[in-house]
């Protein structure tokens, strides 16, 4: 069943019977237009939760200039109904007025994780992203937010920021959920054609043959896992925002490649900006 939130302040009575040391709130944050990917993460909360909350925003802080905020897509009513199969799940859907006030000045910024990768090609991005999240946890003021690691340099940047800020909020990590052809789930799939949905394939694939060839000669160097990652994409019609074998903490470049690092790769295919990433442990 699904139980409609229209404001903060009725999130707040809603959850307050279950703010008790016995009882567990759990935040499933995102921009509707909802995949199999999303409900995975309303999934685990709910089996681990008494409460679950998922809020659906587009938030234009996020999005640049040039960007899709316009086009991106939406449809709250599907996104209800997919939800209201699911369980008891709270849905908050809260208007820009009350997330961004005419004279809203306030920014929050994670400084080093938010300036290289996705943050070099989309300036603003993340301090979009971690303004949003916190109104959002000081509105629902969550045990869990369940976060799927198809964003990963979103999901450190987020985790850095709860550290730092001392939210009381764990970040349950999730993994990333794909179509039968390995391709990430995101609402943006929707804009590829079918010869370009084939054609991205090539990301993942990359990725897993990096990880296989890792594991087969134990020592590889940075360069060539990047060189080869990027030609396999480039061959199968993509274009390259960025590709890098990443300390998983840092999100700088790996000095050494091993266990603690990963591969986070952005591409075009036609004019869809896809990202992914890959761990080598």
């Amino acid at each position: 069943m699904i139980i409609k939130l229209n404001s903060g302040d009725v999130v707040s009575r809603y959850l307050e019977k279950y703010r008790t040391s016995t009882s567990t709130i759990g935040f499933v944050p995102t921009m509707g237009y909802l995949h199999s990917g999303h409900l995975s993460l309303v999934k685990k909360s709910l089996q681990s939760s008494h409460a679950t909350v998922v809020t659906i925003f587009v938030n234009p802080s996020q999005f640049g200039k040039d960007e899709d905020f316009g086009q991106y897509p939406r449809d709250t009513q599907r996104d209800i109904d997919l939800l209201s199969s699911m369980g008891d799940v709270g849905i908050y859907i809260p208007t820009m007025e009350e997330m961004y006030s005419p004279n809203h000045k306030t920014w929050i910024e994670v400084s080093a994780l938010s300036n290289r990768l996705c943050g070099h090609s989309r300036k603003g991005h993340f301090r979009g992203v971690t303004t949003i999240v916190a109104k959002f946890l000081n509105i629902i003021q969550p045990d869990k937010m369940f976060m799927g690691e198809k964003d990963f340099q979103q999901l450190v940047i987020l985790e850095k920021m709860v550290a730092d800020l001392s939210y009381q909020t764990k970040i349950v990590r999730c993994p990333t959920i794909r179509e039968q052809n390995g391709l990430a789930m995101s609402s943006r799939n929707k804009y590829l054609n079918s010869v370009e949905k084939e054609q991205a394939a090539s990301i993942y694939q990359s990725l897993q043959q990096a990880v296989a060839k890792y594991k087969r000669q134990n020592v590889l160097s940075r360069k060539m896992i990047i060189d080869d990652l990027v030609s396999h994409i480039e061959l199968h019609g993509g274009k390259i925002d960025y590709a890098d074998v990443v300390d998983s903490q840092s999100l700088q470049p790996a000095e050494k490649v091993g266990p603690n690092c990963r591969i986070l790769v952005a591409a075009f295919f036609g004019d869809t900006r896809l990202i992914d990433n890959i761990g080598f442990d």
